[in-house]
């Protein structure tokens, strides 16, 4: 392993701890369990789950590195000259699923690649971003969250907001129901263009960023009153995470082509969730109303 992914090895074991801490927090009940693992084929890592606390049904926090002498399908499909190549791939990743119905889920994810072939110079790549998923969406959580996107990425330039906006609305798309997952956020992959120093910079920006868009939302929603229509709502709209993480979530499909953990994983998965035949909203209900955020837009 080079220094460089020691030095980013390093900083996602602590990002894994700040974000813990502040989750565990924000929940003011139960705390992260740690389950440490190992991969037979190299690596391992530490996966953190927060399981019916006071604010979070459950929440998960993975940090894992993984290398092996041969890349997977899935990390190969965009760049078909490293089939074949050693890699060494590191990263933080979290799923929270609130018990509020009228506080978001939420996503989020940093991480780092490093590719070599005989014949080739090695190369290297960040990847990340954080995206939010609302099922009574609130403008000023929306605004917020993307306020805070925004300021995350004005450093780096004026245009890297807008494209990294854009790349996650695209990204987390479900093309066989025609809507976005959720209000987007920020997605990017494949980033090593201005040099290790910047990007990582970015990259720490990027998970930093994810706790000041987050956590300011836990206080505003965790005690707002709500009954059995809008825990169904919830637990029905959960299923469209699932569905966009097992057909096209492309670290999903990483994790178990290169024979991770499964149940590190599959973390992301809600506790509870509900299917319902040709479900269709009473128009002009709370419920109807998601509909009009679930397509891509400006928020600012």
């Amino acid at each position: 392993m080079s220094d460089q992914a020691e030095r980013v090895e390093h900083y996602l074991k602590q990002l894994q701890d700040r974000i813990c801490d502040a989750l565990a927090t924000a929940d003011g009940g139960a705390g992260f369990v740690e389950d440490a693992w190992r991969r037979e084929a190299g690596g391992g890592g530490r996966t953190r789950v927060l399981s019916e606390g006071k604010v979070f049904e459950q929440a998960g926090v993975n940090f894992s590195r993984v290398h092996g002498n041969q890349l997977p399908g899935s990390a190969t499909a965009h760049r078909p000259d490293l089939a074949g190549g050693s890699f060494v791939a590191t990263g933080v990743s979290l799923v929270l699923h609130p018990r509020n119905p009228y506080l978001p889920t939420t996503h989020a994810n940093v991480r780092y690649f490093e590719a070599s072939k005989p014949g080739h110079e090695p190369v290297w790549w960040f990847g990340g971003g954080f995206d939010l998923t609302p099922y009574y969406p609130f403008d000023e959580d929306v605004r917020h969250w993307h306020t805070v996107a925004r300021d995350v990425c004005a450093p780096f330039g004026d245009d890297v907001y807008a494209r990294y906006k854009a790349w996650c609305d695209e990204y987390f798309y479900l093309k066989h129901r025609a809507e976005t997952r959720g209000v987007g956020g920020l997605f990017f992959d494949d980033l090593n263009e201005g040099g290790f120093e910047r990007c990582f910079d970015f990259m720490q920006a990027v998970g930093q960023g994810f706790l000041d868009a987050y956590v300011p939302l836990v206080g505003r929603r965790k005690d707002t009153p709500y009954g059995e229509r809008e825990r169904q709502f919830q637990l029905y709209r959960r299923g469209r995470y699932v569905e966009f993480n097992l057909v096209y979530d492309r670290g999903t499909l990483f994790g178990l082509q290169s024979g991770g953990r499964t149940e590190s994983i599959l973390m992301s998965m809600p506790p509870l969730v509900r299917f319902q035949y040709d479900y269709q909203p009473e128009a002009g209900s709370a419920e109807a109303r998601l509909t009009d955020y679930l397509q891509a837009r400006d928020w600012l």
